[in-house]
């Protein structure tokens, strides 16, 4: 194995995957792509105008002319309010944007920004809008008051009409913005979107064992990350796959998905008298500012829900309805993690032989994340702990006998908080009386 060199270059696959991240989080791409398109489609539509003078100049129709005349002139009026006021538009939905992002990150968590940064629908309206108001611009240059019909080059038929139909997609639009943000600022869809996005993700998981099997892999020679410091967003698998096969043996990425990276950071366990160089592995991470949903990043769901329900419990917020409707959420996804083998995800080779091994949560760490911080902190209230202890009952009924164990103790300590919390035997037995909705 002395002359296994990972490669310096990332696979396509793996700059497709960094490219539409990137697409994903920025904000300025759609905008930007709308003006262009609408400036090209200008030029199509003030092209199309010109034939139609032309046409009705070489036939003769000069009534004809003189009508779509007084047509577009009527229209203009509409435009110029529309150019007017768009702007003033825009400037309102933007407001209306940065008000709901602050709402939503102090009542729940800085994390949800990322679901309005990704809103498709919120993209789209302001694209819209700003096309809408460079339409209306290039429209306006191109109207002619000559008052001799023969003497028309374009009438801005088409454009005026293209116009109205973009004022009326832009109402339409707004409509649909104002409904997508006001969903976005109720805690049931946006926990529900948190959810529902952990579990998309997990469909694109690869086989699953458990962390026996990784630390089995001899950790004979190990390779550092020496690129910049952020978070473990994703791993070139389809190359280092490539490249275990073609050296017949097995690499092990050491850190999980979402673990934070430093310089000298343990990356990836190779063989003895390997050549690799560190640097040769900036190439095969992903490292960014912060997590993302991945198929690899099983904690980052239970993270979110964990944190809304932390500070609907804080004593600034005290909501915990709120926090049951997280709680709700996460013994969803903690149910689906009960089915499958926690430890390392395995990768495989087209001849089915195993060649890389990714470390995952395990099924305690799971537990840990949901349960152990909402634990805490909802002793003294009776809503919560009773929504916890129904939820960790149920994960009781759903899981085998060997995944009690972590459930059982969050329920023992759970009775133990509250025992300390409560000021009489009466309170203490209503707060642990399992109920699915908290307190009905």
């Amino acid at each position: 194995m002395s002359d296994m060199v990972v490669a310096r270059a990332p696979s396509l696959r793996m700059l497709l995957s960094r490219f539409r991240q990137h697409l994903r989080d920025t904000f300025w791409l759609a905008p930007a792509l709308a003006m262009v398109g609408v400036f090209l489609i200008w030029l199509a539509a003030e092209e199309l105008d010109s034939l139609i003078v032309e046409e009705l100049k070489q036939g003769g129709e000069l009534d004809m002319l003189v009508e779509l005349q007084r047509f577009t002139d009527d229209a203009k009026g509409v435009v110029s309010t529309v150019s007017s006021a768009m702007m003033t538009f825009i400037g309102v939905v933007f407001s209306i944007s940065l008000v709901a992002v602050q709402m939503a990150s102090g009542q729940l968590t800085p994390r949800v920004v990322r679901l309005f940064v990704r809103s498709r629908i919120t993209k789209a309206t302001f694209a819209v809008f700003l096309a809408t108001f460079v339409l209306t611009l290039l429209v306006l240059s191109s109207y002619d008051s000559a008052p001799d019909p023969s003497a028309l080059v374009s009438v801005p038929l088409v454009q005026s009409v293209l116009t109205l139909l973009m004022v009326a997609l832009s109402l339409l639009l707004f409509v649909l913005y104002v409904n997508a943000t006001l969903r976005l600022m109720r805690v049931g869809h946006v926990v529900a979107r948190i959810a529902d996005e952990a579990r998309r993700a997990m469909a694109h998981l690869p086989e699953t064992t458990d962390r026996a099997a990784a630390d089995a892999v001899p950790r004979s020679g190990v390779l550092v990350h020496e690129g910049r410091a952020g978070v473990l967003q994703g791993v070139d698998t389809a190359r280092l796959v490539a490249l275990a096969r073609k050296h017949g043996t097995v690499l092990r990425v050491i850190p999980q998905i979402g673990d934070f990276l430093v310089p000298g950071t343990p990356l990836l366990a190779v063989p003895d008298g390997s050549t690799a160089s560190p640097g040769s592995m900036r190439h095969l991470v992903s490292v960014g500012a912060e997590r993302i949903v991945n198929s690899m990043d099983l904690g980052f769901g239970l993270r979110q829900l964990s944190d809304i329900a932390l500070r609907a419990l804080s004593p600034a917020v005290n909501d915990p309805t709120t926090a049951v409707q997280a709680l709700d959420r996460t013994v969803q996804l903690l149910a689906v993690f009960s089915r499958m083998p926690l430890g390392a995800a395995v990768h495989r080779d087209r001849s089915s032989e195993v060649r890389l091994l990714q470390p995952l949560p395990t099924w305690t760490t799971l537990v840990d994340l949901g349960f152990a911080e909402v634990r805490v902190c909802c002793a003294g209230n009776p809503q919560v702990s009773r929504r916890v202890l129904a939820g960790l009952d149920d994960l009781l009924r759903v899981t085998p006998p060997d995944r009690h164990p972590p459930l059982r103790r969050h329920r023992e300590l759970l009775s133990q908080n509250v025992g300390n919390a409560a000021q009489t035997d009466a309170d203490r037995e209503f707060a642990l009386r399992p109920d699915r909705q908290g307190i009905g």
